[in-house]
């Protein structure tokens, strides 16, 4: 006889036990629990590299694991040490535009949390939208506008994760970037601030929608970590985020847009994205 449909609360507890039965997958692997998890985007690797003592596993060996299909994004995650502090490493992300929904988009914070780290630094590849952002500079996010259409809370919540209603006055926290910006300075890195919008994609923007991103206020646009850091912060996590500037959005740079493009100045950045997360990692 076939299964009968969950109910929306039945699907929520399922996930909380999926997550829950893939941190316990991971403790038993890693050992040391992480303090702190740095999710990598597109092209940028170099951080993972930096690690002493990684115990590296593929997604597809923990329970639940969404797995990480686009190009750019390896699909593992890695624990050891970073500038002296026990770490983990997520290499790629799952992506709504994928057709995964937003409890698996959010999964690896999630396990992230229910394992104990305080702090999460989110990083992604974008398109800078302000002309002060230049192709291969970094920006450190100080806020968000989420034009996804939706949010990893929706739907009955699971108190195991957080309350109803979480504030989200200060989603990436100012005592993080505070650490980025002394990081910058000592590694002689230039980081930039701004807002960074969330579209759903695949599809790249339109330049009718880039200039109603300006006109809104953005920055940089991209198709990822927000859904990540609202599940961040409904847990208690300490959220740093991090945009890589790989092109100039549509219709403020001469060419089309081209996600090999993206990819190959994702990874000319990573090496100093690595310096700079590594310095924060370093200040916690």
């Amino acid at each position: 006889m076939p299964r009968a449909e969950r109910t929306p609360l039945e699907a929520v507890v399922t996930d909380y036990d999926h997550v829950s039965e893939a941190a316990a997958a991971m403790a038993t692997r890693v050992g040391t629990r992480p303090h702190a998890a740095i999710v990598l985007g597109s092209g940028l690797a170099d951080v993972a590299a930096r690690l002493s003592d990684a115990v590296s596993i593929a997604y597809g060996d923990l329970p639940h694991w969404p797995a990480a299909a686009v190009a750019g994004h390896e699909g593992r995650v890695s624990c050891g040490t970073l500038a002296g502090r026990p770490v983990a490493v997520l290499s790629g992300r799952c992506h709504a535009y994928e057709g995964h929904d937003m409890q698996a988009v959010a999964f690896g914070v999630r396990v992230m949390g229910l394992l104990g780290v305080a702090a999460v630094v989110l990083t992604n590849a974008a398109g800078g939208v302000s002309d002060a952002l230049a192709p291969g500079c970094l920006m450190a996010i100080d806020d968000h506008i989420n034009l996804m259409g939706t949010n990893p809370l929706v739907g009955p919540n699971e108190d195991r994760f957080g309350p109803r209603f979480p504030d989200m006055t200060e989603v990436y926290s100012s005592r993080l970037r505070r650490l980025a910006d002394e990081a910058a300075r000592a590694a002689g890195i230039r980081l930039e601030h701004g807002v960074y919008a969330a579209l759903l994609g695949p599809a790249y923007e339109t330049p009718a929608e880039i200039r109603y991103l300006r006109t809104i206020g953005a920055d940089a646009v991209g198709m990822s970590t927000v859904p990540e850091a609202i599940a961040a912060r409904h847990m208690g996590i300490e959220v740093l985020g991090i945009s890589c500037i790989t092109n100039r959005a549509a219709g403020l740079g001469p060419r089309a847009l081209d996600h090999g493009e993206v990819l190959a100045a994702a990874r000319r950045a990573s090496g100093a994205l690595a310096a700079l997360v590594e310095g924060v990692v370093g200040r916690l």
